[in-house]
């Protein structure tokens, strides 16, 4: 049977007779809806698509693509970053290589402990721990008790001097050059600051205890330490190793027994490099320290391209000017403020024994 519609109101619901029972449910329930009122001027509406895409839609759709096509182009533009761009102080490439603490030897056991009285604290551990002396360091005294380590002059003045020398720059760091490391006292101060370190220490045992500092300290990003001994020319130098304090040595023999009250030492041939063989010139040096036990006038003859630097682009200096410990190598104060005045250094202050000097010209 046909359905009939009534033309002048209502809708009337088709007979199903004709439909079979598994169908006639569901259309039953689609047609379930109530009578609807309706004039004959709209009726043909019904039979007319809906209209999917308005201005608006279609001015959202033309911005999305836009977008899309705009993202495409700039991801297929970009490069892959270099290790340059990705690490925020560059790792140049140096003339000899790392020391690599992930693959060698550390002594055990290793006990650490905090350093007091430093705004930017850090960790570090020494070197005669392992097998404790008739009059152990003061600092392994201290451990004993429960107390951290004294804090080192050097950790000090170092965060005081690249502090303010960050405000000075507006807030842009720059390199720390450590010479005659040790154990890190003052490498780590810089580091924890975020200051690019380079670390020159060449008693191997001194260099554990670095590794052990960049472990703790959570600073392997900012620390690049180099088994070497610095002086004016590339080779191998002779180096004198205090028994039974491993964290003291010197070039000389005699400065070694003079600085450390030692009879008994050992020798070495360990690497030395120029500093200038070492630091590119478009790396900008704020804070140079050497504590070389006499040696420093070597150290600093292999420096000369980098002192050279004019004035706001050369670094701070600290050095250790210890009359005894250099004639012990065959230098004197005299020669080293002979050679800084040549290189434009004449503004130098005495610290105990530590010298600071700065460029004037």
């Amino acid at each position: 049977m046909i359905p009939r519609f009534h033309l002048h109101a209502k809708l009337q619901r088709p007979h199903l007779s004709f439909i079979p029972k598994f169908s006639k449910k569901i259309l039953t329930d689609f047609l379930h809806f109530p009578p609807l009122k309706f004039s004959m001027a709209n009726a043909w509406k019904r039979n007319q698509p809906t209209k999917m895409l308005t201005p608006k839609t279609f001015l959202l759709l033309l911005l999305t693509s836009l977008l899309l096509l705009t993202f495409l182009y700039l991801a297929s533009q970009t490069q892959t970053p270099t290790p340059k761009t990705l690490q925020k102080n560059p790792i140049f490439e140096r003339k000899i290589k790392p020391f690599d603490c992930y693959n060698s030897p550390q002594a055990h056991p290793v006990i650490a402990n905090i350093v007091e009285g430093l705004k930017y604290p850090f960790l570090y551990s020494l070197s005669d721990f392992g097998n404790l002396p008739e009059k152990p360091h003061k600092d392994i005294v201290r451990t004993l008790k429960g107390k951290p380590f004294r804090k080192p002059d050097i950790s000090g003045t170092v965060q005081e001097l690249l502090e303010k020398m960050k405000g000075e720059n507006g807030g842009k760091n720059g390199i720390f050059v450590d010479v005659g490391a040790n154990v890190g006292m003052a490498t780590f101060a810089a580091a924890v600051m975020g200051f690019k370190v380079l670390a020159f220490e060449p008693v191997f045992e001194n260099l554990q205890r670095i590794c052990e500092g960049i472990y703790f300290n959570r600073v392997g990003d900012w620390v690049e330490v180099f088994e070497a001994a610095t002086s004016d020319r590339s080779g191998n130098i002779t180096f004198h190793k205090l028994v039974g304090r491993l964290d003291n040595s010197a070039v000389s023999a005699t400065g070694a027994k003079m600085a450390f009250k030692s009879n008994e030492e050992i020798e070495l041939q360990v690497k030395s490099i120029p500093l200038d063989e070492m630091i590119q010139e478009s790396e900008p040096v704020l804070l140079l320290k050497i504590d070389v036990q006499g040696w420093e006038y070597h150290v600093l003859k292999g420096a000369s391209k980098l002192l050279s630097r004019k004035k706001g682009e050369a670094p701070y200096l600290i050095y250790e000017e210890d009359e005894r410990l250099l004639q012990a190598s065959n230098s004197s104060a005299k020669e080293i403020r002979d050679f800084l005045r040549s290189v434009g250094y004449h503004q130098c202050t005495q610290h105990g024994t530590d010298a600071h000097c700065t460029k004037t010209e």
